[in-house]
């Protein structure tokens, strides 16, 4: 097992990337801290893993409040004492064009897509660093190498996220290694909230494998890069995007 007896918490881990990283984790040893703010949701993807003979709980937490990030980090050393991994996975859409984008939403985007990474990093880092070893991934995105007409924010917020991703690489080794994924067109819940298959065709056709990517591709990333298999790895934000270009 590549993570035996490491602790890992996965954010936005009810459904989609997260709960697939989460069940991943946990078949490969890991104890893991499921999170989101769907308890029912929480409490299957939590089943499914003890179901397997593997270990996890669930902490509900709104990634824009800096208090429910505190309590996560609060219950994840209660329970398992430390934290070896944090996978900061949670996000959030936004599809406003600039004219029109209200502060709020804004504000809304950049605290989940940005602020909470590096509020659980602040968290959990002084942990890693005291034991000598540590993990962060953060999932940013392709829209953190471009943009697109109406998608201001969210694109400024995995461009942001992208560059905290490098600072926290440089400023927290070599203790920690910090990388990041960028996920291309995967079919989640969330591809589903705007159209489906049909609203990122443009992804796959421009893409070499031409197809819709699966959560299980992140997952098999994020365990990469939470595994001793990318000891040499810091920095990094991977593209896993079926080659798209864009």
């Amino acid at each position: 097992m590549k993570l035996k007896d490491k602790v890992a918490i996965v954010t936005g881990s009810t459904s989609g990337m997260g709960r697939a990283t989460a069940v991943l984790f946990a078949r490969e040893g890991a104890k893991v801290v499921v999170t989101g703010r769907n308890q029912e949701r929480a409490k299957e993807v939590v089943s499914q893993i003890k179901d397997e003979g593997f270990e996890a709980i669930y902490v509900l937490a709104d990634m824009s409040k800096l208090e429910d990030l505190k309590a996560l980090v609060d219950k994840t050393l209660e329970v398992y004492g430390t934290v070896d991994i944090l996978f900061n996975n949670a996000g959030m859409l936004s599809m406003t064009p600039i004219l029109q984008l209200e502060m709020e939403e804004w504000s809304r985007v950049i605290k989940v897509n940005v602020t909470s990474a590096l509020y659980l990093t602040q968290l959990v880092a002084p942990i890693m660093k005291e034991k000598g070893k540590g993990v962060i991934i953060n999932t940013t995105s392709i829209a953190g190498f471009s943009a697109r007409y109406g998608l201001a924010a969210y694109i400024t917020s995995k461009h942001a996220l992208s560059g905290l991703t490098k600072s926290m690489a440089r400023e927290l080794g070599p203790e920690i290694r910090a990388n990041a994924i960028a996920p291309g067109a995967i079919h989640t819940a969330m591809v589903d909230s705007v159209g489906g298959i049909e609203a990122v065709k443009w992804l796959i056709e421009g893409s070499p494998l031409k197809r819709v990517g699966q959560s299980e591709d992140i997952a098999s990333m994020a365990l990469f890069l939470a595994a001793d298999d990318s000891s040499f790895i810091t920095g990094q934000v991977i593209r896993v995007d079926g080659g798209v270009d864009a």
